[in-house]
């Protein structure tokens, strides 16, 4: 599958070059045009990178990536910038950047700055950093084949239920907000999608209360998260 990257930036021809040029390279790129269609964008959609530019109407950069990694610690972002001040590099790295790229700057050290990143990823993943198979408490769960196991006892999972569960998993004991899941799975948070995001919630809990470590708890007003300690 192609890499998907969140590119946002508030020029509008700019952005439609980097696209291209990305697109020619074979990644496939979402554009937005400030902060907040950006960090929607990423609330509905899977990305692999998030390529975000500082100064943006609406919402800038840093507070989308404040946003962003309140839900996501892992996920790379890349800075864009006209400022080179060293305070603005260090308040990049603060709020959770992985790079940060000063303009003006040629399309090749993007993608190679892109590549870096990608590079560093695949040797995560093979150390096994990244991965689609959990451990929950006393629990065996594989996103992949859909599986919960427990005592050599195989629970198959429907896809969203999968899907809902490998989302607590990355969040396990901080909070998952409902309106990430909503969006992730079911591509919408509509108060009936919510309604059945909660029927499924209840499924979850009943799959997973053979371990009486584990819980599913409602974090009032925001979300759910796992909790296993």
């Amino acid at each position: 599958m192609k890499t998907k990257i969140l590119l946002a930036e508030d020029d509008l021809n700019l952005g439609k070059i980097l696209k291209s040029y990305l697109e020619a390279k074979d990644f496939n790129v979402d554009l937005y045009l400030n902060g907040e269609e950006a960090l929607l964008g990423f609330q509905k959609n899977e990305y692999n990178i998030i390529v975000l530019d500082v100064m943006m109407p609406v919402m800038d950069g840093f507070t989308a990536a404040q946003n962003i990694r309140k839900t996501d610690k892992k996920i790379p972002i890349i800075f864009l910038t006209a400022r080179s001040l060293e305070d603005d590099k260090l308040k990049g790295f603060d709020v959770g950047g992985d790079d940060y790229i000063t303009k003006p700057f040629s399309m090749e050290l993007l993608l190679a700055r892109i590549n870096a990143i990608l590079r560093r990823l695949e040797h995560s993943a093979e150390d096994g950093f990244i991965k689609d198979v959990f451990d929950i408490g006393k629990y065996h769960f594989d996103f992949m084949h859909q599986d919960l196991i427990i005592n050599k006892k195989s629970q198959k999972l429907t896809s969203k239920e999968s899907e809902l569960l490998k989302l607590l998993c990355q969040h396990e004991n901080e909070t998952l907000d409902r309106r990430i899941a909503l969006n992730r799975i079911w591509k919408d948070d509509s108060y009936y999608n919510a309604r059945s995001m909660d029927v499924y919630i209840t499924k979850l809990r009943k799959y997973l209360k053979e371990d009486s470590n584990i819980q599913i708890i409602n974090v009032h007003g925001i979300g759910f998260k796992l909790l296993t300690k």
